[in-house]
């Protein structure tokens, strides 16, 4: 018996769903991501106003100045949604932990020289309570922000966040032992080269408008302390110093943030671009959050950079200045 095999083409009669189609064409295969983000946003058939803010609905465009025409304009570059996401920080994870084990198992910890151990653990430490408090606050603006392009990496960010706090402890306990812990839980409290810093973190968690929230956590705080910390004082300054084990221990960090900023340039650029009043707003907000972000950052980095601390910090913001003028918002 001869089988004839043959080539069937058959045409889908649809690629994507309806309210996908509406924006892209019906004719154009949709990809995972816009799938998993584009009008995902629930707009109708709330029961209730929330009893704790009345003048709101539960998800509502006026909880922020920012006005926006389509809240689904913004777009993120690393096209995250929570396949990509996962198993993109899985990739990251298993690199990390293969720097933690190098470093733990040839010992590398303690070829540190004694000057380069105390500073990371008198700066280092304290800011997995920065890296909380970002989670906290990455939380509040996907729990009050509208449309899922804006709010889905926020809680992404969120994560990321609690995930750098629990390297940070790894850190410590590699270089100490719990005790390293509670003091630097005790200099985040009592230090006076922590408050600015700590009063910043509490105060962006009252902030109500959600994406003021971004501008003060993602943009302006993320956006001097990650350049300041990671890329300036360890990759460079303690690395120069014998500390290159350090920069293994932390390079999820600096591989992250390189990673993140173009989100939240894309975010920035967006938001400017639909209108003059959104720029000026935008404008108004990172200039304010950006001089109290440094202001709160000088004390922390003196104790790594002494004398040059200034000088570096001046550096970063200037960097920071450039990145927001290319995004199109004033400062």
């Amino acid at each position: 018996m001869q089988i004839d095999l043959r080539t069937v083409s058959i045409k889908p009669l649809r690629h994507t769903f309806d309210n996908i189609a509406r924006r892209i064409g019906a004719d154009k295969p949709a990809s995972r991501y816009q799938e998993g983000t584009l009008d995902m946003q629930q707009t109708a058939n709330f029961h209730y106003r929330p009893t704790w803010d009345p003048d709101h609905l539960i998800y509502d465009t006026a909880r922020t100045a920012i006005k926006m025409a389509d809240w689904y304009a913004f777009k993120d570059p690393r096209q995250f949604y929570y396949g990509a996401y996962t198993l993109a920080r899985a990739k990251q994870q298993d690199t990390a932990e293969a720097n933690f084990d190098f470093v733990e198992n040839r010992g590398l910890a303690a070829t540190l020289p004694d000057e380069v151990r105390d500073t990371v653990l008198q700066m280092l430490i304290p800011l997995r309570h920065v890296a909380w408090g970002s989670n906290m606050n990455n939380a509040g603006i996907c729990a009050y922000g509208y449309g899922t392009a804006f709010t889905q990496p926020c809680i992404y960010q969120s994560m990321d966040q609690l995930g750098i706090a629990q390297y940070i402890t790894r850190v410590g306990l590699l270089l100490g032992d719990v005790d390293v812990l509670d003091s630097a839980k005790k200099a985040w409290m009592e230090d006076d080269a922590w408050q600015g810093l700590r009063r910043y973190v509490e105060d962006c968690m009252v902030i109500k408008d959600p994406v003021e929230l971004f501008v003060a956590q993602n943009v302006a705080l993320d956006g001097l302390l990650y350049p300041l910390v990671y890329e300036t004082i360890i990759d460079d300054v303690l690395s120069s110093k014998g500390g290159t084990p350090v920069a293994m221990l932390t390079q999820f960090m600096t591989d992250w943030y390189t990673e993140v900023k173009k989100w939240i340039d894309a975010t920035m650029k967006t938001a400017a671009a639909e209108s003059d009043e959104n720029k000026a707003i935008l404008g108004k907000w990172v200039v304010a959050w950006r001089d109290r972000a440094a202001a709160a950052l000088l004390p922390v980095g003196r104790i790594a950079l002494g004398e040059r601390t200034d000088e570096l910090t001046a550096e970063v913001v200037q960097q920071f200045n450039a990145r927001m003028a290319k995004a199109g918002v004033p400062v």
